[in-house]
């Protein structure tokens, strides 16, 4: 500062006596040149004031309050402006929303291997095409990581005309993608209730690459026949980590409008600690995907029926080879009641008619009946999976060979229930009565299974059963009370199951679960105001301070 407040403006006499006692005057002059002494006064009201006579009053009433208004607007404004340029130095800048799509896909072309593309915290990017990976290690996620609403959203908006336009947001299936990540990022397909477009999952990765992730990530509404596809690459695609997702909802469950949740055909790969929840066609579908591990996801129903938990159904691409793929330690919760109980029921009605048809399905019969003729799923197993709510069928298997399926339970309140459905060829002889655990054991060969199955004559095209449409069918769920705790195969502790297991429902794990995350999310913004609150009563002090240690004063 390159003058003295006290040149600024001379006090005179007259300035003291003007309109209030001499005290007064000289907090008011005071205050005044304190605050000169701190920022240059606008000289648009300094003569103003200077030349009415009013001294020290009439620069009180015109120059301070515009001085303070202006100092605190600077204030926020160069906090913004700080906030912005750190966070434009980090992350991708979403505008202009015209170019984004191509900015976003020179940056991976050009920067090579290893390059992070940091989108920002809680900003939209509306893609008119797919962002492509370009080298290996190159990773997408949103500055710092965070796993909740602030991750950055990549949004499906390129066009559709006739059934086919944009549907994939992400592609990392380029013969170099090895090693790539998508991190801690939403994505919203956008589907909106169409009907479905022809193309892409949300996300596309695999192809001939290893070692890709996918983590943190909320994908969802896709507008084609998958949330999350990881392709086999002419077979050569391994180890992908598929891991603490939260995916879904995922397509529509009327007639052929369906899409999976997370779709594997790469082999020997991780899908473990992922929450699915309201997919229609598959929950996590392996197609083959040799050597792969599927463990602690949650797949569950919330309003629509859907056809399969996890399906091991599929011949193509990896002819039927299930080798060393093992599904263990997964929970599926079908649908539950959704009105409230009285007295001692143990089951009402769900708004929705919302089921899992078949929570574990094995073999290419159980989905597409003679389609495959004698085609057969093979070697794979299946453990310690559990199951609550409403369904037509726990684990149904057809047309498969050396699987091992052993220790699946049930727990909390369970229900198997429907019937043929409105599209089906097979008529209601046809289809097997609802059950836990049913197999037809004329077209399974050399399996290890748990001894509470039922055998069936026909489980051919089993996921044409339908629920009923209405009625008080479905358990109430989410009460830890109601069991005693898990059984093995083929026990029951709770009278309300219809088959083997207890244990601690899902439902209320999930409630307990929302709760804590609820309590975390408003402590920590509570914790957020605070420290505002905080920062600003430092500056403050320390404001204050600095002015008690000015030069300014040294002859005041």
């Amino acid at each position: 500062m390159g003058y003295k407040a006290w040149d600024v403006y001379k006090p005179r006499k007259m300035d003291f006596e003007v309109g209030r006692p001499n005290d007064g005057g000289k907090k008011a002059m005071f205050q005044i040149w304190l605050d000169v002494a701190l920022s240059t006064p606008s000289t648009d009201y300094y003569p103003t004031a200077r030349s009415s006579g009013e001294g020290p009053t009439r620069l009180l009433k015109v120059w301070w309050p515009r001085h303070t208004e202006k100092a605190r607007t600077n204030r926020w404004l160069n906090r913004e402006a700080n906030i912005l340029g750190r966070q434009d130095s980090d992350c991708v800048n979403p505008n202009p929303a015209n170019t984004i799509t191509d900015r976003l896909n020179t940056l991976l072309n050009s920067s090579g291997a290893g390059y992070h593309l940091q989108l920002c915290a809680g900003a939209e990017y509306l893609l008119q095409s797919p962002i492509l990976f370009a080298a290996p290690q190159q990773e997408i996620s949103t500055v710092g990581y965070p796993t909740g609403d602030e991750r950055a959203t990549l949004v499906v908006n390129g066009p559709v005309f006739n059934g086919t336009g944009h549907t994939t947001a992400i592609d990392g299936s380029c013969a170099n993608c090895t090693g790539i990540k998508i991190k801690n990022i939403q994505i919203n397909g956008t589907r909106l209730g169409a009907t479905p477009t022809s193309g892409g999952a949300n996300i596309e990765i695999g192809g001939a690459n290893t070692d890709q992730v996918v983590e943190y990530v909320r994908s969802y509404d896709p507008r084609s026949w998958s949330c999350l596809h990881i392709a086999e690459g002419g077979l050569q695609c391994k180890n992908a980590t598929i891991q603490n997702n939260d995916i879904g909802p995922c397509g529509s469950d009327l007639f052929q409008q369906w899409a999976d949740g997370i779709s594997v055909a790469c082999a020997n790969s991780v899908v473990r600690n992922n929450m699915v929840m309201n997919p229609t066609d598959g929950g996590i579908v392996l197609f083959g995907s040799p050597g792969t591990q599927v463990y602690n996801n949650t797949i569950w129903v919330v309003n629509q029926t859907l056809l399969g938990g996890i399906n091991m159904v599929d011949y193509d691409p990896w002819s039927g080879d299930y080798t060393g793929t093992v599904i263990h330690n997964n929970t599926m919760l079908g649908g539950f009641a959704t009105d409230k109980p009285e007295g001692s029921d143990t089951k009402g009605a769900n708004v929705d008619d919302a089921t899992m048809k078949i929570g574990v399905a094995i073999g290419p019969r159980t989905w597409f009946g003679a389609r495959y003729g004698t085609n057969l799923s093979r070697s794979g197993t299946v453990y310690d999976n559990r199951f609550s709510g409403a369904f037509s069928y726990a684990i149904a298997i057809t047309s498969a060979t050396n699987f091992t399926v052993q220790n699946n339970v049930l727990f909390g309140n369970t229900s198997f229930i429907g019937a043929v459905g409105p599209n089906c060829t097979i008529t209601e002889a046809d289809i097997p009565t609802p059950a836990p655990f049913v197999i037809d054991r004329n077209l399974t060969s050399d399996m290890s299974t748990q001894s509470d199955f039922q055998n069936i004559t026909d489980g051919d095209s089993i996921t044409c059963v339908a629920p009923p449409d209405g009625g008080d069918y479905w358990p109430y769920g989410g009460n830890p009370e109601s069991s005693s705790g898990s059984s093995g195969s083929g026990g029951s502790t709770n009278s309300n199951s219809s088959g083997g297991g207890g244990g601690t429902s899902t439902g209320a794990k999930a409630g307990i679960a929302i709760g804590v995350v609820a309590g975390v999310i408003a402590i920590a913004l509570g914790a957020w105001f605070v420290r505002k609150w905080a920062i600003k009563r430092a500056e403050s002090q320390r404001l204050f301070n600095s002015t008690r240690k000015s030069r300014y004063l040294k002859n005041f």
